[in-house]
C-alpha cells in the first residue's frame, strides 16, 4: 500500500553512469588536450577535482583514464624515460616516441594494468596526438580522439 501512496522515483532505478572522458585535438597551430576531473570508485565519486592531465616532457602531455594508480605510474615511468632519452640525444623527444613508450608499457603489462592514455604534444614536426593503449596503436589525424571509459565496460 505504501508503494501506491509513495511511488519510487524513476531516478532511483536508473543505472549510474561513471567513467572518464579524455580528448585531444590537433589543429594548424598546435594541439589541445582535455579531460573531466571526476574520480569514481564503483558508483561513488571519491574526488571531484583530480587533474587527469600529466606532463610527460616539456611540450608533451597525456590524458589519463582507468585506474588512477596505474595511469599515474605509467605517466611517471614515461616521464623519466623521456628525460633520459632527451639527455642522450641532446634534443626534445617526439610525441610519437612518448606514445610508443606508453604503448609498450601498456602492452607488456596488459594483464596487470587497467589504464588508458592519450598522448599529445608539440614537437619539431608540429602539434600531434598519439592514442596509445592496450587496444589501439598510434593514430594521427586532424580530428578529435576521445576515450569514454564507461563504454569499455
Amino acid at each position: 500500500m505504501s508503494e501506491e501512496l509513495f511511488p519510487e522515483p524513476g531516478w532511483l532505478s536508473e543505472e549510474v553512469k561513471t567513467g572518464t572522458t579524455i580528448i585531444a585535438v590537433t589543429f594548424d597551430g598546435g594541439v589541445v588536450i582535455g579531460s573531466d576531473s571526476r574520480v569514481s570508485a564503483g558508483e561513488s565519486v571519491v574526488n571531484r577535482v583530480m587533474n587527469k592531465l600529466s606532463p610527460l616532457h616539456d611540450k608533451i602531455y597525456c590524458a589519463l583514464s582507468g585506474s588512477a594508480a596505474d595511469a599515474q605510474t605509467i605517466a611517471e615511468i614515461v616521464n623519466y624515460q623521456l628525460d633520459v632519452h632527451s639527455i642522450e640525444v641532446e634534443d626534445d623527444p617526439l610525441v610519437c616516441s612518448a606514445a610508443t613508450l606508453v604503448k609498450n608499457i601498456s602492452y607488456k603489462y596488459k594483464e596487470e594494468l587497467s589504464a588508458h592514455l592519450i598522448v599529445a604534444g608539440w614537437d619539431k614536426k608540429g602539434g600531434r596526438t598519439g592514442l596509445r593503449n592496450i587496444e589501439w596503436f598510434a593514430h594521427q589525424a586532424a580530428f578529435c580522439y576521445w576515450w569514454l571509459w564507461e563504454f569499455l565496460h
